[in-house]
């Protein structure tokens, strides 16, 4: 392979932003962790159909996203490693058919998913009804003339579909019921992805700006989202502590509670900016994606460790 073919390969990983598809197996995982914890047994194989239907509609809304927010993509020079897009597409990159054909290609796969699932024949109509839910969202959250990213209610829906569907799926996939600790788990997950996702898109403010693309930042001002970023972590703690009193086990809690410094300093970071302090965005989306990530594996682990 010459070294254009290699450069092109490391675009394409790029453009496919391997390290977010590890969200979709933690929270996915989250259900199984429940599932293991009430002794319902679990089904190989319609697991690993459903973990493959979940990571392909995550790929395909990466590659919509890259498509739809190229020219603002490139024009960023606030980018970080984890914000920003991939910037890989137009000049000197990939061709912007490379991302329209590789979410072509993620829906065909997840097409194809779905009917071995179907085939399967022991998949619930609950389970069928959330994964809908949950390709709607993901497809609409890019594509005009809905787009979701920029209507005000792209941050909240994904939240709620990341960090509330995912685990209820994996879950509803296994047994067709509904269970009160689904949301017990969640609850306190979607407060944190929606105040990660605050703070991902701070770094790209003046740009979207530019661009006209109506975030929620956008919509209602840097200093107004950063107080309602403060108010989804104080959500999630109080989310937490009232799941505990509603039967959350206390091993799940403890390991939740200890995230809470991380929390702490994620508020006085973005209290600092808010003063006019110089921002490190780079510690600071860092900080937002491990408070959510380690709170989600920390829950993990307090379900499956008896």
């Amino acid at each position: 392979m010459n070294n254009l073919s290699m450069h092109n390969v490391g675009l394409f990983l790029r453009l496919s932003r391997p390290f977010f598809l590890l969200g979709g197996f933690l929270l996915y995982g989250l259900g199984a962790a429940i599932l293991i914890f009430l002794d319902i047994p679990i089904d190989p194989e319609l697991y690993l159909l459903g973990q493959l239907a979940v990571t392909f509609i995550q790929l395909m809304t990466h590659y919509l996203n890259e498509y739809f927010d190229a020219d603002a993509d490139r024009a960023n020079d606030s980018r970080t490693p984890i914000t920003g897009g991939s910037g890989v597409l137009g000049p000197g990159g990939l061709p912007y058919r490379i991302a329209l054909y590789a979410a072509a290609f993620s829906l065909a796969i997840a097409a194809t998913i779905a009917i071995l699932m179907l085939i399967n024949g022991s998949v619930p109509v609950l389970a069928w009804m959330i994964l809908m839910l949950i390709f709607l969202g993901a497809f609409l959250y890019n594509i005009p003339p809905i787009k979701l990213i920029t209507s005000g209610y792209g941050e909240v829906s994904t939240s709620v579909l990341v960090a509330g569907l995912l685990p209820i799926f994996a879950f509803v996939l296994q047994t067709g019921e509904f269970h009160r600790l689904l949301i017990m788990s969640s609850t306190p997950l979607i407060a944190l992805h929606f105040a990660m996702m605050i703070v991902f898109e701070l770094p790209d403010y003046s740009n979207d700006l530019k661009f006209d693309k109506q975030t929620l930042l956008v919509r209602i001002g840097w200093s107004t989202a950063m107080r309602l970023h403060d108010f989804a972590i104080l959500f999630a703690a109080g989310s937490v502590l009232a799941a505990f009193l509603f039967g959350l086990p206390q091993r799940v809690v403890i390991g939740m509670t200890i995230t809470l410094p991380l929390a702490v300093a994620q508020v006085w970071q973005i209290s600092r900016i808010r003063k006019g302090y110089k921002p490190r965005w780079r510690t600071i989306t860092f900080s937002g994606l491990a408070l959510f990530g380690l709170t989600t594996y920390l829950q993990i682990i307090g379900f499956v460790v008896q």
